[in-house]
């Protein structure tokens, strides 16, 4: 396998996040990496409306072009980063909309977390998506990327991060090469 493809997700679409300054931060230290292709979606831009298929999306009968979009950026990955905030202790409704819309196209494939919010970071979200994506048979990995008080980490528009948090997002992202890799044979076998 070529380099594994990661496309990360920024799943607050309220405006004034700074979900887009997060993952800004994340997606440049995944690209210096050097161990992943990186490919962004921002759910807003994406913009899926409130699940409109008929169909279950196990036997991938999609009728609109929306959802097919969906399905070709999720399909082309090898592995996820969530760039999440809470909301009320757990992940935001877009999010779940968008795991939602699609099945096949999430199996064998590993997700890792950076998440921001409050005095918790996020991890109340992380914590409750967990058993929505095992379920699709994903496979979260245990080290994530919390950021509690996010705000107070954003300079200038931008994030400048604990060391703490660097480290633990430069472990993440080796761990997401190691686990898509070992992951292959079983999405090239369900596809």
């Amino acid at each position: 396998m070529s380099k594994p493809k990661l496309q990360v997700i920024i799943a607050s679409t309220r405006p004034g996040r700074v979900g887009p300054t997060v993952a800004d931060w994340f997606v440049r230290l995944a690209e210096q990496h050097g161990g992943l292709e990186v490919g962004v979606t921002d759910l807003a831009e994406l913009a899926l409306p409130l699940l409109d298929e008929p169909h279950h999306p196990s036997i991938r009968q999609y009728l609109h072009q929306h959802t097919k979009d969906w399905s070709a950026i999720v399909d082309a990955a090898d592995a996820f980063v969530f760039v999440m905030p809470e909301y009320n202790y757990t992940f935001t409704a877009p999010l779940k909309n968008a795991i939602d819309y699609l099945h096949t196209e999430w199996k064998y494939k590993p997700v890792g977390f950076v998440s921001y919010g409050g005095i918790s970071g996020g991890l109340r979200a992380v914590q409750s998506l967990k058993p929505v994506v095992t379920t699709l048979s994903m496979f979260p990995l245990p080290a994530s990327v919390a950021l509690p008080f996010v705000a107070n980490s954003i300079v200038d528009g931008v994030l400048e991060p604990s060391e703490l948090a660097v480290g633990t997002a430069k472990s993440m992202l080796d761990e997401l090469v190691r686990v898509a890799t070992a992951l292959e044979p079983l999405r090239e076998n369900s596809a």
